[in-house]
């Protein structure tokens, strides 16, 4: 065996109630797109049928690790999800977790799982070193995310367990359902929980307790050790240790006019954030990780007090259920963003469907009477609260809401489109990028949330890269910043490790390349690394032009996006007439036809993917 892999996949057949396992691919498929993002995409695009959707039967859900998922690696935890997007509908889908579920899947003994079909009943999964059953789950149905994972490990009797499981969102097939994980974690983009709810699938629990063999564990410990000094010594680090968001009172993010505000119609509002570092939080980790970037909060005062929310790193859900939403108040904006998780609901879909509505409301366009009496206010907690359960269960002026607010925009109509903030019918990266163009350019042209980090997070963005000065509202540079860091994101994506331990200090990128060298027995250096990553970026164009994707499909997102924002450091200033040149430039980097969006027949032979040409070149 290739060291770094447990050598097996799991295939689960829900229409037929089976469980069968496999060996993984050969090593020269295995080196080529290594794990999680990539081997899943490579599965994703040979087994999902042409004219599949999303919530068919047919249509699948694959989890997949990483040879350094379950490692010593710093940062070994992390496993994804790939499907075909519920959230665009016409492009592949990939969302990460972390927490210990992935750890445990792999110490099971597999890399992985494919799912197809649909059970007649819920059904939950225990995958554990000796057990794989298909169990009923008809008492947990209807249950939010943490008390489903509760209740399964009372049925297993194993507290130990690591339970991914869906809420009502997830049930009711809500655009932006995510899969929870180990209550502070999720795959939380792309749809993935409303396909997993498509198919009847509550959760899957794992517990393993087998050693995973790499190929030097000397080296490996050696370079852990070089990669944690490296980490701590950085600028990237001081934002996300220890629960750094919350405790930072959300300042970087305000100071950099990042935080968006009223469905993007204010900037950065001061008082938002403020006082959160007063709450009693309690920091916590996730396998083989030194971060502790996820948090419990125990809110001390207000309406919610006494009430513990268990949350993830970052602050994304926080700004998308608070700021967004016009809700300042730390105590509110946790409680949200806790119901947000049990409700089963990725944080910016929610956030910009309600958004969407309050400003529609606001404006005049839809009254009480359609609201079923909500008053739909900027802060107004308690009809927020009301409408999230509305849209998870898919009951009233929820029904509006719960494919998201492009296509609750059709059902309103009128000049209501202006106010629907999407890219492609999902919620973007929930920040504000207007004060950012990298990463705006990088979410436009990209396939999903943090498709590209660009060079505008950081006082030093990408140093590996040669990266190391942000200039956020100018366009020189931008897209080549964009195409070397996805390349990258891509490679981080797939190898097994949370992006926060490799993302944006020097030595990230190195450390990598050898971590997976000495898991598995390959010498990849970083060159051969971002080659990987540009080969599964390749692939997964490949798969979307498959589907329909175009290059028109790039402006296919909200008027909102390319305002000038009304305040901040970006006052004025848009994207706007600059975004054809920049993505044009984008393309002539990546080796794209301009016109059709198509990788060019030297551009998939240089990534290695010749054999996938006819795909797009069939009469050449």
């Amino acid at each position: 065996m290739i060291g770094g892999y447990a050598g097996r996949i799991l295939r689960i057949d829900l229409s037929h109630q089976t469980i069968s396992q496999e060996k993984i691919p050969p090593e020269k498929i295995l080196r080529k797109y290594i794990g999680c993002n990539g081997l899943g995409l490579y599965y994703l695009f040979n087994e999902l049928p042409n004219e599949c959707e999303s919530l068919d039967p047919e249509s699948l859900l694959i989890f997949m690790t990483g040879p350094l998922t379950g490692t010593i690696a710093l940062g070994g935890c992390n496993s994804t999800v790939v499907t075909l997007s519920h959230d665009t509908g016409y492009t592949a889908g990939r969302s990460h977790s972390h927490g210990q579920w992935g750890p445990n899947l792999k110490r099971a003994g597999y890399d992985g799982i494919i799912i197809k079909g649909k059970s007649q009943e819920p059904v939950y999964l225990w995958i554990s070193d000796n057990t794989l059953e298909i169990r009923s789950a008809q008492g947990f149905w209807g249950m939010d995310t943490h008390q489903t994972e509760e209740e399964v490990k009372k049925d297993l009797n194993q507290p130990k367990a690591s339970v991914a499981t869906i809420g009502p969102a997830g049930e009711n097939k809500c655009n932006g359902a995510l899969i929870a994980n180990d209550q502070n974690h999720s795959f939380s983009t792309s749809g993935a929980g409303a396909i997993m709810g498509s198919k009847m699938l509550k959760a899957i629990a794992t517990f393993g307790t087998k050693q995973i063999e790499v190929n030097n564990r000397k080296k490996m410990e050696e370079i852990r050790r070089k990669t944690q000094k490296c980490f701590f010594e950085s600028h990237a680090h001081d934002l996300i240790i220890n629960a750094g968001i919350p405790k930072s009172e959300y300042r970087p993010l305000i100071t950099n006019s990042w935080c968006a505000a009223k469905n993007f119609n204010e900037v950065s509002p001061v008082e938002f954030g403020l006082g959160m570092s007063k709450y009693v939080i309690q920091p916590k980790t996730c396998f083989s990780c030194p971060v502790f970037g996820s948090y419990d909060v125990k809110i001390s005062s207000g309406s919610h007090q006494g009430y513990c929310a268990t949350l993830s790193e970052g602050g994304e859900a926080l700004e998308a259920v608070g700021a967004l939403l016009g809700v300042y108040n730390s105590g509110d904006t946790f409680y949200l963003n806790d119901l947000c998780d049990r409700l089963g609901f990725d944080g910016p879909a929610i956030g910009c469907s309600i958004a969407f509505a309050i400003e529609c409301y606001e404006r005049g366009l839809i009254t009480n009477q359609d609201t079923d009496g909500l008053e739909l206010r900027w802060g107004n907690v308690e009809a927020i609260e009301n409408l999230m359960n509305l849209v998870a269960h898919r009951q009233g002026f929820g029904k509006i809401l719960a494919d998201g607010a492009k296509k609750a925009s059709y059902h309103i109509g009128g000049e209501s489109s202006k106010y629907a903030v999407h890219i492609r019918g999902a919620a973007p990266n929930l920040h504000d990028w207007r004060a950012a163009w990298g990463v705006l350019l990088g979410q436009i042209v990209g396939n999903g949330s943090w498709s590209a980090p660009a060079a505008d997070l950081h006082p030093t963005p990408e140093p590996d890269l040669g990266l190391l000065e942000p200039q956020t509202l100018s366009t020189d540079g931008k897209a080549q910043a964009v195409a070397i860091t996805m390349k990258k994101k891509y490679w981080d994506d797939s190898i097994g490790v949370c992006w926060r331990g490799t993302w944006a200090y020097e030595g990230g990128l190195i450390y990598a390349a050898e971590s997976v060298s000495a898991a598995t027995g390959w010498d990849i250096n970083p060159e051969e690394a971002i080659l990987i990553g540009e080969r599964i970026i390749n692939l997964e164009r490949i798969f979307n032009i498959t589907r329909g994707y175009t290059p028109q499909n790039d402006f296919d997102i909200s008027p909102r996006l390319l305002e000038p924002p009304p305040s901040g450091r970006a006052k004025g200033k848009t994207i706007a007439p600059h975004l054809q040149d920049m993505i044009n430039e984008f393309y002539s980097l990546m080796g794209w036809d301009i016109k059709s969006g198509k990788p060019s027949l030297n551009t998939l032979q240089r990534v290695g993917l010749e054999n996938f040409s006819g795909y797009l070149h069939s009469n050449n």
